[in-house]
Order: structure tokens, then sequence, then C-alpha cells
């Protein structure tokens, strides 16, 4: 069984939930860390939370400070293209969002000049940007894809966000929700994808828009993207809160 499944709010009662975050967190810290956690009682289960909550957030500076801006992610050749990519989320393919490109608007708010809504006609007039690259899922699996839109960083630029702001937030319309730093916001990869090979995205890949940044874990790319906002105050995500580590360089 997936980890998405696992996971998924609706099938979980709390304790489950609660003991498969202390458990990935647990996994995902440093033997350095986990030797912090000799001198807790595992059996207070608050306790371990907290050091490992802690951890887990140091864990995200080390990761920023270790952000290279300028180093690009790996690309490949359209012969190196994963088919068909897989499909992935925290619900079946049949529970894809089925959403009218001609009604959709993107909401933009927050530390921001211009909040005036986008429709893809208007995304389509900026300039797009092309690329190749691999897709890293945290359950263990990678693909490679090829997507194309707007570079983040232009779009960013374009409504006026304020580009010291800490973080960039986003809405889904499969109640998904997630956040990137703003360094990441900003990395010449990361574009806000419109298509996927030559055609429109298909709606199991994100249709109408799909945040992808090939510098993060799969699940740091939120698909069906309906509003964005900037803030200096983390938004977290829908799996960062409940365990994920929410740097999740790849």
């Amino acid at each position: 069984m997936s980890l998405s499944k696992r996971l998924k709010r609706s099938d979980a009662t709390p304790d489950l939930v609660r003991l498969e975050r202390r458990l990935f967190l647990r996994n995902s810290l440093s033997l350095g860390a986990l030797a912090m956690l000799t001198g807790c009682d595992l059996t207070d289960g608050d306790a371990v939370d907290k050091v490992l909550w802690a951890m887990s957030r140091w864990n995200d500076r080390v990761q920023a400070w270790l952000f290279d801006p300028d180093r690009l992610a790996p690309t490949y050749a359209e012969s190196d293209i994963t088919k068909p990519f897989p499909f992935n989320a925290f619900y079946a393919i049949d529970d894809v969002p089925d959403i009218d490109g001609g009604d959709w608007q993107l909401e933009v708010s927050g530390l921001v000049q211009d909040k005036s809504p986008w429709t893809l006609e208007r995304l389509r007039t900026l300039p797009q940007q092309s690329q190749i690259t691999r897709h890293i899922c945290i359950e263990g699996w990678s693909a490679i894809g090829q997507w194309s839109g707007v570079p983040f960083r232009t779009f960013l630029e374009r409504i006026g966000a304020d580009l010291r702001a800490r973080y960039v937030g986003f809405k889904c319309a499969d109640r998904y929700y997630s956040s990137l730093d703003m360094a990441t916001a900003l990395h010449p990869q990361t574009i806000l994808a419109l298509d996927y090979g030559k055609d429109p995205l298909p709606p199991e890949y994100g249709f109408p828009l799909k945040l992808r940044v090939p510098t993060k874990l799969g699940f740091k790319n939120p698909k069906h993207i309906a509003a964005l906002f900037v803030t200096n105050d983390n938004p977290g995500g829908y799996w960062e809160d409940q365990g994920y580590n929410w740097y999740s360089g790849s």
C-alpha cells in the first residue's frame, strides 16, 4: 500500500496519522539528531513529537542554507521521457477534478501589488519556458517528463510580488495546498506549467495549472492550482502538516 493511501486523512484516525507522522519524522532525521532522542522518554508522545518537529525545522534550515539558487537540476532528451508518465495524488484517478478552463481564474493575494486574477489566455501571453526534468517522488519512484509554462520569477515580477518575502503559498482545486521558500520560487527552473509535452496539461497531470519545481520532491509540485499568495508566514502544506519535511529539496 502506498504512503499516500496510508496517510489519507479521510481514511485514517487521528492516532494513526500521528503515528505515521512520528515514524516519518524519525526516518528523516540524521543519526546525530536521533541521538538527541536518547534523553527522552519514548513513551511520552508529546515530548518525542516536540523533539522530532524541532529537528525537522532544523533540517529545513540546513537545506535552505545549502540551496544554490544558480544550480540547475539535470535536464534530459525527449527520448528519455517516461511513457506513460505516472499519475500520483492523495486520491484515485477517477477523483481528478473536472475544471472548465474557460471559466478558471488564478487568484492572487498577499504581498503583491497587482491582485487581479489571471485567465489561461492571459498567462499564455507571458514568456514561456520548456523543460525535460525528473520528478522524484518521496515514495521511492521517479519519472522524466516535459513541462512548459511561465517562469515563476517572471510571473512574480509581473504581479509586483515582494521578492523579499519568505514564502509563496498555493491553494488547489482538489483541496491540496503547499508552499515554497522564496529562493526556490525564484529559481530559473521553477515554472507555472500550462502544458505537458506538446499539449495543454491533461486533467491527471494538473490542468489547468501546475507548479513544476525540479529542485524539490514531487509533493512540493501542486496541481490544479486555483490561488497563490505571497507571505512572511509559513503556510505549511497538505503533507507537510502531517510530518513531511517542509523544505524537501530533491
